[in-house]
Parts: structure tokens; C-alpha cells; sequence
């Protein structure tokens, strides 16, 4: 937890470095709740194959407020990546996320920061509303 802390804080502080730390961690705050905005329409729409969809588009929303929130996109969606790897050795079971399943969500989440647009994950029949 110790090491997760120290790369948190160590790429905070390489982030803020051209810019103030109130504009940065406003940015971070917002683009936070983008992704939590995602993630509630990904449970509230409970549709099947949409995951990658929403996963770039709480990284594109997040990252077109800026570096602060481009890298709370990416430390939350690498924990939430890590988090069921570590359910699994815990548990000694399988949470039904494989590695090839978080690969494919990472790539969705590069997609999304990187500012291309999500609805190449979108599929077909998602409600508009989305």
C-alpha cells in the first residue's frame, strides 16, 4: 500500500508541474467525477457487451479536463484494473475478469484518454440516453 501511495503522490507531483496545484487538483476532482458518472450509467443502463464504452467514455470525459483530470482517469482506472486481480488471490477463485478482459479494458481507457472518440466501443442497441 506504502508503494501505491509513493506512485500516487510521485505522479501528482510530475503532473502539476506546469500548472498550479488548485487548477490540477480541480481538474482531478472533476474528471473523478466523470468517471463516477460512467461507471453509474455502465450499472444503471445493465447492458450487455457496453463495459468497454463506458470505460473510454469516463477516460475521455475525464481527460478533456486536463492533465488533473487525464491522470485521475488513469489512477483510477489502473486500481480498478489491479483491484480484482487482488480479490482473486484472496479469495483463490476467479472474479470473472481475466487478464485478457482487463488488457482489453485498459485499451479501452488509453482510447478515451487519449481523446479518440468511445463510441468505437459503443454497441449496437445501447439507449441514446448513453
Amino acid at each position: 500500500m506504502k508503494l501505491f501511495t509513493g506512485l500516487v503522490f510521485c505522479s501528482l507531483v510530475l503532473g502539476v508541474s506546469s500548472q498550479s496545484w488548485f487548477e490540477f487538483m480541480g481538474q482531478a476532482y472533476e474528471g473523478a467525477k466523470d468517471m463516477w458518472r460512467a461507471y453509474s450509467d455502465m450499472r444503471e443502463a445493465n447492458y450487455k457487451n457496453s463495459d468497454k464504452y463506458f470505460h473510454a467514455r469516463g477516460n475521455y470525459d475525464a481527460a478533456q479536463r486536463g492533465p488533473g483530470g487525464a491522470w485521475a482517469a488513469k489512477v483510477i482506472s489502473d486500481f480498478r484494473e489491479a483491484y480484482p486481480r487482488l480479490t482473486d488471490l484472496v479469495k483463490h477463485g476467479d472474479s470473472g475478469h481475466g487478464l485478457e478482459d482487463s488488457l482489453a479494458d485498459q485499451e479501452a481507457n488509453e482510447w478515451g484518454r487519449s481523446g479518440k472518440n468511445p463510441n468505437r466501443f459503443r454497441p449496437p442497441g445501447l439507449p441514446d440516453k448513453y
